[in-house]
């Protein structure tokens, strides 16, 4: 069998091994960078199209934050999906959160308190049922999972 003998002119074996690996670590640094890049961009250009902007407290929670500014807590939760989990338990102090998308901001909104049923909500905001189910997706149609302090968005119409 006939092997390649490295020719007089050939790098050291370490020499090349050295090469590789530098370009591998610069590869993945370029890719990290463009990675970075592209998360700032995508959040620039989400809040470019914010209406209103809320920098979390200490102490702040979705609901808080929902009830205070006037924003539903689905909407809230939706609008910053990128950045707030859905246990909304990752709120850090400083924190800029988007509060309406503009064309999309319901700013009419009803805390959920005991004893509330989205019958009782629909007609004490004065809208049908079928306008409150379709501002708040999350809610279900026999609604059953509403609970207190959840804010819900009460607008006379679709947004």
């Amino acid at each position: 069998m006939l092997t390649a003998q490295p020719s007089a002119n050939s790098p050291p074996k370490l020499v090349v091994q050295s090469l590789q690996l530098f370009l591998i670590i610069m590869f993945a640094r370029f890719q990290l960078t463009a990675v970075i890049l592209a998360a700032v961009l995508v959040a620039v250009n989400a809040q470019a199209d914010c209406a209103r902007n809320y920098t979390v407290s200490l102490g702040d929670t979705c609901d808080g934050i929902s009830a205070a500014q006037n924003v539903s807590t689905y909407q809230l939760a939706t609008v910053n999906a990128a950045v707030i989990d859905a246990a909304c338990d990752n709120l850090f102090v400083g924190e800029d959160l988007c509060l309406g998308i503009t064309g999309q901001d319901c700013t009419v909104v009803h805390v959920v308190q005991s004893g509330d049923f989205c019958a009782s909500i629909a007609e004490a905001a004065d809208i049908d049922l079928s306008t409150l189910l379709a501002n708040n997706p999350n809610v279900d149609t026999d609604c059953t999972n509403i609970y207190l302090g959840e804010v819900l968005c009460t607008a006379d119409e679709v947004i």
